[in-house]
């Protein structure tokens, strides 16, 4: 298999382009069990495709481009919600079991952001684990995708400034391994678990995003995290200071369905407001800004769902029902406590139009890739839409350039494995869903501090550079010394990790005086 294209990551976007590079040959490296940690598997809401009789392509784009707040590549978010329909026939066709009603139909549901109901369900709230399911039994069934399971990628290797292979280490031992390849994609998944409140998997900490920063890629749109505003605030809170314990998600769905956010005296504070005219159901930076402020201002918040939903809650949730059972919550007869969790992340490994990243023979897709679709705030269930597609792009332009010729490599030592408390204690504390030039600052100094080879720090020094760039309020990415857009910034912020490096120097004194509003 010496120079196939070897895909780091198996999660529906890293699945979905092995499947179409088929049937070229290819390998796949999981760093755990398939199915087992791909963010993918974990997504509840459903994957949006304009396939409803009242829907078109043109209003799915049109609510992206809203959510996306400016920052949106047209063309990009054009290409992908086109394919939204025919990827729901292709799913179908390899398995997926769409929830659908009594004539066959497809079922679809409603969530913040969309003005029509396009979400495509599975199982009612396991939609990306049923959809995952499905993939990677095609990929089971495909002779020409070798996948090996608990190996982790440390390094990409490179070779006159492009890429020629992969540094592996294997789960169980045995030393490192170097896997010749002038063509690589990284389909790694985004960056949640370096916050302590997270819906992440574990293992979501941005590596992939680092192998490409320390060959010498660029990343963009960094700052954008976004923040689900319903997370499960319960259980072992206080454990996430020394390890990434992930929440359970409600998903956005709860609300599409009806229930409301109110605090602990029942004051359904999202209703009534002017500047929120679609309550509940505005974007999520919206309602996680909402949250965060009763939270601040004391108060505890809840989504309550009983009036909405009541008994019929656990036919139409059965996993988050589960979830909050365990926790000790019945939703169909109890307001569900939540809190905002860092979810998903619009930034990542700056790629054109067909994927490729600013490396030679380096491309990515999925949450790792920063495609344009997303902008400065992602529309909800747009995420497993943009991993199915971009796999097929993926494929499509990795499969039109030629194997290169094996040929000696420089080979680097492996990434160490670094300790990621003190990360997320610093990018929890000033680098959530407000932020401030003080409080960047004071985050830049902590995370340079900290160990030069820890690819957590690494990656959090370059997000808290891009946080401090962006000297304005926009989608993901709340500024309070700056509250409002400023159209000149309507562009994205693109960062190598020397110049991150460069740009985290000291400020100088009075420089962080705020400007007047």
């Amino acid at each position: 298999m010496d120079d196939c294209p070897i895909i780091i990551g198996a999660g529906l976007a890293g699945l979905m382009a092995a499947l179409h590079l088929a049937p070229e040959l290819v390998l796949v490296l999981s760093a755990a069990p398939l199915g087992e940690q791909a963010a993918s598997g974990w997504a509840q809401g459903g994957l949006a495709a304009a396939i409803g009789a009242d829907d078109s392509t043109e209003r799915h784009l049109a609510d992206t481009l809203a959510a996306g707040a400016g920052l949106c590549d047209a063309a990009v978010a054009r290409r992908i919600v086109e394919a939204g329909p025919a990827l729901v026939e292709e799913l179908a066709g390899l398995g997926a079991r769409f929830d659908r009603d009594a004539q066959g139909r497809i079922g679809l549901g409603l969530e913040a952001g969309h003005g029509r109901r396009r979400i495509v369900h599975a199982a009612g709230d396991a939609s990306g684990r049923e959809m995952l399911r499905a993939v990677i039994a095609a990929v089971r069934r495909t002779p020409s995708i070798t996948v090996w399971e608990g190996v982790r990628a440390t390094r990409l290797i490179m070779r006159d400034g492009a890429v020629a292979g992969v540094l592996a280490l294997p789960a169980e031992g045995g030393g490192a391994r170097v896997l010749r390849s002038s063509r690589v994609v990284v389909a790694t998944g985004g960056l949640g678990g370096l916050y302590q409140h997270s819906t992440n998997p574990a293992g979501a900490l941005g590596g992939g995003l680092m192998l490409a920063a320390r060959a010498g890629a660029a990343l963009a749109d960094l700052e954008f995290v976004q923040f689900h505003p319903t997370a499960l605030d319960v259980g072992p809170a206080g454990d996430r200071q020394k390890a990434h314990v992930p929440m359970p998600l409600v998903s956005e769905a709860v609300r599409g369905e009806g229930a409301v956010l109110v605090d602990e005296a029942g004051v359904r504070f999202m209703a009534g407001e002017a500047r929120w005219p679609r309550a509940e159901l505005e974007p999520r930076d919206i309602v996680s800004r909402a949250v965060w402020a009763r939270m601040e201002a004391g108060h505890r918040v809840f989504l309550d769902a009983r009036a909405a939903l009541g008994a019929r809650f656990a036919t139409r949730f059965p996993g988050i029902t589960a979830a909050c059972l365990a926790a000790g919550v019945d939703p169909a007869v109890m307001p569900i406590p939540i809190r905002p969790a860092a979810h998903y992340h619009m930034g990542g490994i700056a790629v054109d139009a067909d994927c490729r990243s600013t490396l030679p023979g380096l491309w990515a897709a999925g949450e790792a890739a920063c495609t344009g679709l997303h902008g400065a705030n992602r529309l909800a269930s747009n995420s497993l839409l943009e991993a199915a597609v971009t796999g097929r792009i993926v494929a499509e332009s990795v499969a039109g350039v030629p194997a290169g010729r094996a040929a000696p490599v420089a080979v680097v030592g492996e990434t160490p494995v670094a300790d990621v408390a003190p990360v997320r204690a610093i990018l929890s504390r000033y680098a959530g869903v407000l932020r401030d030039a003080d409080g960047l600052a004071a985050a830049a100094a902590a995370l340079s501090a900290l160990p030069a080879g820890s690819d957590p720090a690494a990656l959090g020094l370059m997000m808290v550079v891009a946080m401090r760039r962006r000297e304005e309020s926009r989608g993901g990415h709340t500024r309070t010394d700056y509250p409002q857009a400023r159209a000149g910034l309507a562009r994205r912020i693109t960062l190598t990790l020397d110049e991150a490096r460069g740009l985290a120097r000291p400020v100088p004194a009075g420089a962080l005086a705020r400007p007047a509003l």
